[in-house]
Protein backbone atom coordinates (compact mmCIF):
# COMPACT_ATOMS: atom_id res chain seq x y z
CA UNK A 1 0.00 0.00 0.00
CA UNK A 2 2.79 2.50 0.97
CA UNK A 3 4.30 1.75 -2.50
CA UNK A 4 1.49 2.83 -4.27
CA UNK A 5 0.89 5.62 -2.50
CA UNK A 6 4.51 6.60 -3.43
CA UNK A 7 3.38 5.44 -6.76
CA UNK A 8 0.51 8.10 -6.80
CA UNK A 9 2.51 10.93 -5.28
CA UNK A 10 5.17 10.83 -7.88
CA UNK A 11 2.75 10.67 -10.44
CA UNK A 12 0.70 14.05 -9.45
CA UNK A 13 3.57 15.82 -8.81
CA UNK A 14 5.35 15.17 -11.85
CA UNK A 15 5.44 17.63 -14.43
CA UNK A 16 4.07 15.45 -17.20
CA UNK A 17 1.17 14.53 -15.23
CA UNK A 18 -1.14 16.38 -15.85
CA UNK A 19 -0.04 18.36 -18.98
CA UNK A 20 -1.40 21.57 -17.36
CA UNK A 21 -3.06 24.65 -19.43
CA UNK A 22 -0.08 25.56 -21.57
CA UNK A 23 1.67 23.68 -24.82
CA UNK A 24 4.63 22.72 -24.60
CA UNK A 25 7.55 23.64 -27.34
CA UNK A 26 6.58 21.88 -30.65
CA UNK A 27 2.45 21.80 -29.98
CA UNK A 28 0.74 23.44 -32.48
CA UNK A 29 -0.33 27.08 -30.88
CA UNK A 30 -2.54 29.55 -32.58
CA UNK A 31 -2.29 33.48 -31.58
CA UNK A 32 -4.57 36.23 -32.10
CA UNK A 33 -4.36 39.69 -31.44
CA UNK A 34 -7.00 41.55 -31.71
CA UNK A 35 -5.76 44.96 -31.75
CA UNK A 36 -4.23 43.97 -35.41
CA UNK A 37 -6.47 41.70 -36.56
CA UNK A 38 -3.61 39.28 -37.20
CA UNK A 39 -3.54 35.60 -36.31
CA UNK A 40 0.24 33.54 -36.29
CA UNK A 41 0.21 29.93 -36.40
CA UNK A 42 3.12 28.25 -34.09
CA UNK A 43 4.65 25.07 -34.29
CA UNK A 44 7.58 23.07 -33.70
CA UNK A 45 8.54 26.33 -31.94
CA UNK A 46 8.48 28.45 -34.39
CA UNK A 47 6.32 30.93 -36.02
CA UNK A 48 4.89 28.96 -39.61
CA UNK A 49 2.47 31.87 -40.36
CA UNK A 50 1.12 34.79 -40.40
CA UNK A 51 -2.51 35.48 -41.39
CA UNK A 52 -4.78 38.95 -41.46
CA UNK A 53 -8.35 38.23 -40.06
CA UNK A 54 -11.22 40.38 -38.92
CA UNK A 55 -12.69 39.91 -35.30
CA UNK A 56 -15.17 41.48 -33.59
CA UNK A 57 -16.80 44.52 -33.96
CA UNK A 58 -17.35 46.78 -29.97
CA UNK A 59 -20.24 45.23 -29.00
CA UNK A 60 -19.27 41.86 -29.75
CA UNK A 61 -15.73 41.55 -28.90
CA UNK A 62 -13.69 38.86 -29.62
CA UNK A 63 -13.19 37.08 -26.37
CA UNK A 64 -9.82 36.96 -24.86
CA UNK A 65 -8.19 34.23 -22.88
CA UNK A 66 -6.45 30.73 -23.56
CA UNK A 67 -9.19 28.37 -25.37
CA UNK A 68 -9.42 24.99 -26.67
CA UNK A 69 -10.01 23.77 -29.81
CA UNK A 70 -12.67 21.44 -28.99
CA UNK A 71 -14.82 21.19 -32.76
CA UNK A 72 -13.65 21.27 -36.47
CA UNK A 73 -15.83 21.03 -39.52
CA UNK A 74 -15.79 21.19 -43.09
CA UNK A 75 -18.51 23.24 -44.89
CA UNK A 76 -20.09 24.31 -41.53
CA UNK A 77 -23.92 24.48 -41.11
CA UNK A 78 -24.88 28.39 -40.13
CA UNK A 79 -27.55 27.39 -37.44
CA UNK A 80 -28.32 31.19 -36.85
CA UNK A 81 -30.07 31.60 -40.23
CA UNK A 82 -30.55 27.61 -41.02
CA UNK A 83 -27.63 27.95 -44.20
CA UNK A 84 -26.54 24.94 -45.31
CA UNK A 85 -22.52 24.30 -45.20
CA UNK A 86 -20.88 25.13 -48.38
CA UNK A 87 -23.70 27.58 -49.70
CA UNK A 88 -22.70 30.53 -51.42
CA UNK A 89 -24.58 32.53 -48.72
CA UNK A 90 -22.79 30.70 -45.71
CA UNK A 91 -21.03 33.75 -43.56
CA UNK A 92 -18.90 30.48 -42.36
CA UNK A 93 -17.44 29.79 -45.50
CA UNK A 94 -15.58 26.66 -46.01
CA UNK A 95 -14.55 25.58 -42.59
CA UNK A 96 -14.58 26.37 -39.01
CA UNK A 97 -11.86 25.64 -36.18
CA UNK A 98 -14.52 26.07 -32.98
CA UNK A 99 -12.71 26.61 -29.41
CA UNK A 100 -14.35 26.60 -25.65
CA UNK A 101 -14.62 30.67 -25.10
CA UNK A 102 -16.87 32.27 -22.60
CA UNK A 103 -17.59 27.78 -21.43
CA UNK A 104 -19.20 27.23 -25.10
CA UNK A 105 -18.66 23.82 -26.52
CA UNK A 106 -16.83 24.94 -29.30
CA UNK A 107 -19.85 25.82 -31.73
CA UNK A 108 -20.48 29.48 -30.44
CA UNK A 109 -16.81 30.54 -31.16
CA UNK A 110 -14.36 29.96 -33.69
CA UNK A 111 -11.98 30.72 -36.45
CA UNK A 112 -13.70 30.47 -39.70
CA UNK A 113 -13.75 31.05 -43.57
CA UNK A 114 -16.30 33.41 -45.06
CA UNK A 115 -18.14 34.48 -48.11
CA UNK A 116 -17.32 38.53 -47.38
CA UNK A 117 -13.41 38.83 -48.26
CA UNK A 118 -13.53 42.29 -48.33
CA UNK A 119 -14.47 42.72 -43.94
CA UNK A 120 -10.53 40.70 -43.46
CA UNK A 121 -8.64 43.10 -41.17
CA UNK A 122 -11.46 44.61 -39.50
CA UNK A 123 -13.21 44.33 -36.83
CA UNK A 124 -16.60 43.48 -37.45
CA UNK A 125 -17.19 40.34 -36.80
CA UNK A 126 -20.08 38.72 -34.30
CA UNK A 127 -17.29 37.71 -32.33
CA UNK A 128 -15.28 35.25 -34.14
CA UNK A 129 -12.16 35.47 -36.14
CA UNK A 130 -12.46 35.26 -39.97
CA UNK A 131 -10.29 34.61 -42.17
CA UNK A 132 -10.04 34.06 -46.09
CA UNK A 133 -11.14 30.65 -47.12
CA UNK A 134 -7.95 29.56 -48.61
CA UNK A 135 -6.17 30.37 -45.36
CA UNK A 136 -8.54 28.90 -43.28
CA UNK A 137 -8.37 26.02 -45.01
CA UNK A 138 -4.40 25.84 -44.61
CA UNK A 139 -5.27 26.62 -41.05
CA UNK A 140 -7.36 24.16 -40.53
CA UNK A 141 -5.27 20.82 -41.65
CA UNK A 142 -2.64 21.94 -39.20
CA UNK A 143 -4.76 22.39 -36.20
CA UNK A 144 -5.82 19.37 -34.26
CA UNK A 145 -8.49 19.21 -31.93
CA UNK A 146 -6.72 20.56 -28.46
CA UNK A 147 -4.80 23.10 -30.03
CA UNK A 148 -4.36 26.14 -27.69
CA UNK A 149 -5.92 29.08 -29.12
CA UNK A 150 -4.88 32.21 -27.41
CA UNK A 151 -6.71 35.48 -27.91
CA UNK A 152 -5.21 38.99 -26.88
CA UNK A 153 -5.57 42.46 -27.31
CA UNK A 154 -1.69 43.75 -27.24
CA UNK A 155 1.41 45.38 -28.57
CA UNK A 156 3.57 42.27 -27.71
CA UNK A 157 5.02 40.78 -30.71
CA UNK A 158 3.65 37.20 -31.67
CA UNK A 159 7.49 36.25 -30.70
CA UNK A 160 6.89 37.32 -27.45
CA UNK A 161 3.72 35.94 -26.80
CA UNK A 162 4.41 32.67 -28.35
CA UNK A 163 7.28 32.32 -25.32
CA UNK A 164 5.08 33.60 -22.79
CA UNK A 165 2.56 31.19 -23.06
CA UNK A 166 5.41 28.22 -23.46
CA UNK A 167 4.94 27.78 -27.08
CA UNK A 168 8.14 28.69 -28.01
Amino acid sequence: MKGFLMLLVVLVASPLWPLGENPTVGDPFVIVNISTNQLAFVHDGEIKKTFAVATGKEEDRTPEGLFTVTVKATEPYYRKKNIEGGAVENPLGSRWIGFDARGSDGRTYGIHGTNQPQSIGQSITAGCVRMANEQVEILYEEVPLGTKVLIVSSGDSFETLARLYGAM
